[in-house]
C-alpha cells in the first residue's frame, strides 16, 4: 500500500473534521456527467484549487487536462475505469487504467464485476481487482474499489471488500451514484469493518451536506465522492445526486 495511507481523508483511521480546511481534504471533487465539456472540467479544476479539496475525479478523457490544470495546487488526479457498469473484461479494465495512468493520474476509481459479486464468485472478483490493481500500481498510482453496494445485499458487500483486500486495493468505494443508490452510513460502517483499519473507505453518492459528509466519516470513511463539495465545505445543501 502507498503512503496515501498516511495523510489526512486518506486510508488512515477516520477523524472528526469540525471546520473547512479538513473537511476539503477529504474530498474528491467529481465530476462524471457523460456531457461534460472542457470549460465545465477547468472549472471544477480551479474550485477545487480553491477550496484545496483531495483530488478532482473525472473520467479518463479528462485526464491529462485535469493533471495540467492542477500542477503545482496540490490537488491530486483522479478518474473512473469499467464505469459505471463494470461489465467488461477485467483486462480491458486493466488497459484502460494504464491508460488513465500514463495520463497522469494519482488514483483510480474502478467499478467491480457485480454480477460476480452476486453470484458469491469471490475467485472471480479477486481476479477481476488484482487484474488492475496491479497496472494501477505499476504506474505509481492508487486503486480505490467501487463495490456498488445498491445492487448488493449484505453479505455480498462484505464478500465484495473481502476480495479487495486480498487483490491488494487501497480503499473500497460505495457507489458509482449512477446506478440507482448511494452512500449510506450503514455501508459505511459495514465496510470499515470488514477491511480493518489498513484500507481506506470512500462514500460517494448521494453526499451533499456537511452533516452528511461527517456521519459517514464517523461511520469509518476516509475520503468523501461528491459533486457538492463546495457546498459541504460551506455548510451549505448541495442538490446533485452524486
Amino acid at each position: 500500500m502507498s503512503n496515501e495511507a498516511t495523510t489526512a481523508g486518506t486510508a488512515a483511521g477516520p477523524a472528526s473534521p469540525d471546520n473547512q480546511g479538513t473537511i476539503a481534504s477529504y474530498i474528491d471533487h467529481t465530476l462524471l456527467k457523460p456531457e461534460a465539456g472542457e470549460a465545465e472540467v477547468l472549472k471544477v479544476c480551479a474550485e477545487a484549487a480553491e477550496y484545496h479539496f483531495k483530488s478532482v475525479c473525472v473520467n479518463p478523457i479528462w485526464v491529462k487536462t485535469v493533471k495540467t490544470a492542477l500542477k503545482g495546487s496540490g490537488v491530486l488526479t483522479c478518474s473512473v475505469i469499467g464505469f459505471p457498469l463494470g461489465a467488461t473484461p477485467s483486462d480491458v479494465k486493466a488497459f484502460e487504467a494504464r491508460g488513465a495512468a500514463l495520463d497522469g493520474a494519482d488514483e483510480i476509481d474502478m467499478v467491480i464485476n457485480i454480477a460476480a459479486a452476486r453470484a458469491n464468485d469471490k475467485g472471480a472478483l479477486v481476479d477481476d481487482i488484482r487484474a488492475v490493481a496491479e497496472t494501477v500500481h505499476a504506474g505509481g498510482a492508487i486503486l480505490k474499489v467501487i463495490i456498488e453496494t445498491s445492487l448488493l445485499d449484505d453479505a455480498q458487500k462484505v464478500l465484495a471488500c473481502e476480495a479487495a483486500v486480498e487483490a491488494g486495493a487501497d480503499f473500497v468505494k460505495t457507489s458509482t451514484g449512477f446506478n440507482g443508490g448511494g452512500a449510506t452510513v450503514e455501508d459505511v460502517a459495514l465496510m470499515r469493518r470488514t477491511v480493518g483499519p489498513g484500507l481506506g473507505v470512500k462514500a460517494s453518492g448521494g453526499v451533499r451536506s456537511l452533516a452528511d459528509a461527517q456521519a459517514m466519516i464517523a461511520a469509518g470513511a476516509t475520503r468523501i465522492g461528491a459533486s457538492s463539495g463546495i457546498a459541504i465545505v460551506k455548510g451549505e445543501q448541495g442538490s446533485s445526486a452524486y
